[in-house]
């Protein structure tokens, strides 16, 4: 493995079904792993033009079907699950992507946020070969708002999202790319890796240094409560029914009514 500089890969592996994906951009021959979980072999091993990336694959069906998304700094690429060949790409993503795509609608949406901004919306319906300037770029951004780090969310057709990794929240309209609202501050996160989550009307925001906001769903900036927990965190929040679990440097942290 050829690290860049001290930072190393940091993709996860992804279970869809009896498969195992692993995406391992680096420094040197970088590949997607298609594995079969149930004894770990290769089921293909697609060579990638491309150097370190920290996003992950991304399955999604299309007709149908399962294709695989990665989203790296020379080109948004999607393969065909059952036979590994390339079905479209995209160029568009700045360096060191790391958010992981969200999906809609047969729409994905992209960004990055590393020595520049972009974000795309995709539609994937009938996309094949090189579609970077066709018309299933449904539409662009590249303002200063988009994350570097942490992953978007998406609901009721709206996007929530951190500028690179700073304490500043934005909701953009998913259909039109338009802003609703942009560069709402939290005060007292520091820097957020965390990834927002949205779950029952609300969306939660957890910040390096223990800060967290729990902010309304919905066309109007609103914060419903700010608390403060002392620890650090780089995970992002999961909710499982009424119960949020916060993984901090710590402790493992239950949160319920």
């Amino acid at each position: 493995m050829n690290k860049k500089m001290d930072f190393g890969e940091g993709s996860f592996p992804v279970l869809y079904k009896d498969n195992i994906l692993v995406l391992w951009d680096h420094e040197g021959d970088s590949v997607l792993y298609i594995l079969d979980k149930k004894t770990g072999k290769d089921i293909h091993k697609i060579a990638r033009d491309e150097a370190t990336t920290w996003g992950s694959p991304f399955v999604i069906k299309v007709g149908g079907k399962p294709q695989v998304v990665t989203s790296a700094t020379k080109l948004i690429r999607s393969y065909d699950l059952e036979t590994g060949e390339l079905i479209w790409q995209c160029a568009g993503m700045t360096a060191n992507v790391i958010p992981q795509p969200v999906y809609q609608d047969g729409i994905l949406y992209l960004m990055s946020g590393f020595r520049g901004n972009a974000m795309l919306a995709i539609r994937v319906a009938g996309a094949e070969g090189d579609i970077t300037d066709s018309d299933a770029v449904v539409w662009k951004y590249d303002g200063k708002e988009t994350s570097y780090t942490p992953s978007p969310a998406l609901i009721n057709n709206r996007l929530y999202f951190i500028r690179s990794n700073n304490g500043y929240l934005s909701c953009f309209n998913v259909k039109t790319g338009e802003e609703i609202y942009s560069g709402q501050k939290l005060e007292g996160t520091g820097s957020i890796f965390t990834s927002p989550l949205a779950a029952g009307g609300r969306i939660y925001i957890v910040g390096q240094q223990g800060t967290s906001y729990v902010i309304q769903e919905g066309t109007e900036f609103k914060i419903l409560a700010k608390n403060v927990l002392d620890d650090n965190f780089v995970s992002s929040p999961v909710a499982i029914g009424k119960t949020l679990y916060l993984r901090g440097y710590q402790h493992l942290y239950c949160l319920e009514e």
